[in-house]
């Protein structure tokens, strides 16, 4: 994905106050060999931008003068209430050296699976994303998680996943092997059970009514 951002002259509180009144956003770009560098950026592009799941993710083309270097979103800081894009991070990346990242998680053939389709299970997500180490060039955009074999009572793990070619989990994710994905059949009260109860409950009442 490309980004279009202009080099920042001015910095400081009111500064960055009038280039948010002027439609822009402050950022910054650091990592690498070069110094950090302060940018603005169009604010309504990037906003529309951080709506897209692929730039939190993807390797992003940012382009500055008419040059363009390769870098990876790391942070932004919203306004509280406002839909305003207060400060944006982006790190420099190199073709050479891995990334952390983390990479969303796309869950598929749940509705396949034999927990859902024969045992009336419901599947639970217990992660949206994963944290992953690979080159910039192996960066994959989503990691699927196929649902389709998963049993009611157990879950899919992280070193369950098929990842793609180059990527590997981040050594405490490898050590942890968190649940992603688990199938349970819900718990639900049936009318009968309910009913019990109520009737036996009946002729005791009956019976302290005839003794009054």
């Amino acid at each position: 994905m490309k980004v279009v951002a202009f080099e920042r002259s001015v910095q400081g509180t009111g500064a960055s106050r009038r280039l948010r009144n002027s439609g822009k956003t402050p950022g910054i770009i650091y990592g690498g060999a070069d110094a950090a560098t302060v940018i603005e950026l169009d604010h309504n592009a990037l906003f529309h931008a951080l709506r897209k799941e692929a730039f939190h993710s993807s390797i992003l083309d940012l382009e500055i003068g008419g040059k363009a270097q390769k870098v990876l979103l790391r942070d932004y800081q919203m306004h509280p209430f406002k839909p305003l894009v207060l400060h944006i991070d982006f790190q420099r990346v190199s073709a050479t050296e891995k990334v952390h990242m983390r990479v969303p998680l796309h869950f598929v053939n749940a509705e396949t699976s034999a927990a859902v389709k024969l045992q009336g299970a419901v599947i639970s997500h217990i992660a949206t994303e994963l944290e992953v180490s690979c080159l910039p060039a192996d960066l994959p955009e989503f990691i699927e998680v196929d649902l389709a074999n998963i049993e009611v009572g157990h879950g899919i793990h992280a070193k369950d996943l098929k990842l793609p070619k180059g990527v590997s989990l981040v050594l405490h994710v490898e050590q942890e092997n968190p649940v992603l994905a688990n199938a349970r059949i819900p718990a639900v009260k049936s009318a009968d059970t309910e009913a019990a109860p109520a009737a036996a409950a009946a002729p005791a009442a009956e019976a302290s009514k005839d003794k009054a």
